[in-house]
C-alpha cells in the first residue's frame, strides 16, 4: 500500500516534538510519506477522559524527567517551556492554511514552531508569535495572522481533531499505518517494523 503514514500530534507535546525529529527519515526508508496532522489534544483528553501528563500525580514529575532524558539521548535542542503547556490554536490553524497552498512549507513551518516552543521558550499560544515564525520562511505575517482568525481554517482544525478522534487518536503523537495505531514516540520502532513486515 502506498498511503501517507499519518502523523497526529499537538505544537505543545513534547513527544510529539521528539517524534517530528525522526518521523520522516523513518517512513522514507520504506518508500512512504506522512501526512503530519496537527491536532487539539484537549479535544481528543476529553473524548478519552485522560488529562495532560504534567497534570496526573507522579506521572507529571516522571515525565518531566523523561522529556530532559530522552532529549539528551537524541542530542535534541530541548528546554521544558514556560508556561506549559499552552494552547496552539495559532499554529494549528495556520498550518492546515499552509497545508493546503504548500505541503513542504507548512512541514518546514510546523518544524519552526516546534523548535520555537521546546528550545527557544517562546510563546506559540501567541498569535503574533505564530505569524512571526513564519517570516523566515517567506509567508506573510499578514495574510498568516488573517487565515489565524478566519472561520475557515478554524473550522478545518475542528474538523481534522473531530476525524482523528473518530479514527481512535487520543494522544500526542499518534500514527496510522494503513489504519494500524499506534501511540508513542517510543513506537516509532514499530511504525518501521510494521512497514517492513507489511503488518503482522
Amino acid at each position: 500500500m502506498t498511503q501517507p503514514v499519518e502523523f497526529y500530534f499537538d505544537f505543545a507535546s513534547p513527544y510529539g516534538y521528539f517524534a517530528s525529529l525522526e518521523v520522516d527519515e523513518l517512513v522514507a526508508a520504506f518508500g512512504r510519506e506522512v501526512a503530519w496532522k496537527p491536532i487539539m489534544i484537549g479535544s481528543a483528553f476529553k473524548a478519552s477522559g485522560n488529562l495532560p501528563l504534567v497534570s496526573q500525580p507522579m506521572k507529571g514529575e516522571y515525565s518531566r524527567h523523561d522529556w530532559e532524558r530522552v532529549a539528551r539521548l537524541m542530542g535534541a535542542p530541548y528546554r521544558l517551556p514556560d508556561p506549559f503547556p499552552v494552547p496552539a490554536l495559532p499554529p494549528s490553524r495556520a498550518y492546515w492554511w499552509l497545508e493546503g497552498r504548500d505541503k513542504d512549507l507548512a512541514r518546514s513551518y510546523a518544524r519552526a514552531v516546534y523548535l520555537a516552543y521546546f528550545a527557544e521558550n517562546m510563546d506559540i499560544s501567541s498569535p503574533e508569535v505564530a505569524c512571526a515564525l513564519g517570516v523566515p520562511l517567506g509567508i506573510d505575517p499578514d495574510e498568516m495572522a488573517a487565515a489565524i482568525q478566519s472561520p475557515q481554517w478554524k473550522g478545518r482544525l475542528k474538523e481534522e481533531t473531530e476525524a482523528a478522534i473518530a479514527k481512535g487518536v487520543f494522544g500526542s503523537p499518534f500514527f496510522l499505518v494503513d489504519g494500524e495505531g499506534f501511540w508513542g514516540a517510543d513506537r516509532l520502532w514499530m511504525v518501521g517494523a510494521w512497514l517492513e513486515k507489511g503488518g503482522w
